[in-house]
């Protein structure tokens, strides 16, 4: 199994903003679970987007389909002005 974890800083006053649209666009997500999560302690404003997929390639997978899928587009629209750095950790359950 491999968790898709991609972090967020968002702008300040824009974290709760980012993570309700998140939690709405991930309801169109078919690779697998999805969640939505928010910082209590270390960085703030920080706003966590997780998969969990079956492999690699089922990831890959996702990314292609992100790419024709329109209502998984038009919900995601616009979230790249609420953040200021983002970054994906890929990991592997042990």
């Amino acid at each position: 199994m491999i968790i898709v974890r991609n972090v967020f800083i968002a702008k300040p006053g824009n974290a709760s903003k980012l993570a309700a649209q998140f939690k709405n666009a991930s309801g169109s997500f078919k690779g697998g679970k999805a969640r939505v999560l928010t910082d209590l302690t270390g960085d703030s404003n920080k706003v966590v987007l997780e998969f969990e997929v079956e492999s690699i390639s089922h990831w890959e997978q996702t990314l292609k389909d992100y790419q024709t899928n329109e209502s998984m587009r038009d919900a995601m629209k616009g979230y790249t002005d609420l953040y200021l750095t983002a970054h994906r950790e890929l990991l592997q359950t042990a």
